[in-house]
């Protein structure tokens, strides 16, 4: 993680939890000329408004207008993570046993480095989905250091 990112997470913590929500992620991105930090908030149930991000919003700009670690202008978006929403803590883990997740891995596991499936479970050593491959189904262990990225994901085919 960055350190302007890092800086923004302690900016934006308090915040977050003052309001009973919690901060799901943050991302400073350069798209075409624009440059957006963008921070996702959700509710423990999952499920945020637009009150939530505004108040968020507001309360982040009072405070990036008195020591803002960012030195380029950008766009400052405060949203939902939305149905695919990442997993990166053992808390996003825990909560999504049972659901459909997607995850892509740093090398290939059995031939693949993305996987879609339920996820059945998850503990120190890392993760194990159900993954319907054609008409079967496999179990796939995944080792915790080889998960590049996972989130929810939508199931199309249920």
């Amino acid at each position: 993680m960055s350190i302007i990112l890092k800086e923004i997470e302690k900016l934006v913590t308090p915040i977050v939890e003052e309001l009973n929500l919690e901060l799901v992620d943050t991302e400073f991105v350069k798209e075409g000329r624009n440059w957006f930090l963008r921070i996702y908030v959700d509710t423990q149930q999952g499920g945020i408004d637009i009150e939530h991000c505004a108040l968020v919003s507001e309360r982040l700009s009072e405070m990036l207008d008195a020591e803002d670690p960012i030195e380029q202008n950008y766009f400052l978006e405060v949203s939902s993570p939305g149905a695919e929403r990442p997993l990166k803590k053992e808390s996003d883990y825990q909560r999504a046993i049972g659901q459909y997740i997607h995850v892509k891995t740093y090398e290939a596991v059995n031939g693949l480095k993305e996987f879609e499936g339920i996820l059945t479970a998850y503990n120190e050593q890392g993760l194990e989905i159900d993954v319907r491959i054609k008409t079967r189904k496999i179990k796939v262990q995944l080792a915790k250091e080889k998960v590049a990225f996972a989130r929810l994901a939508i199931n199309f085919s249920a």
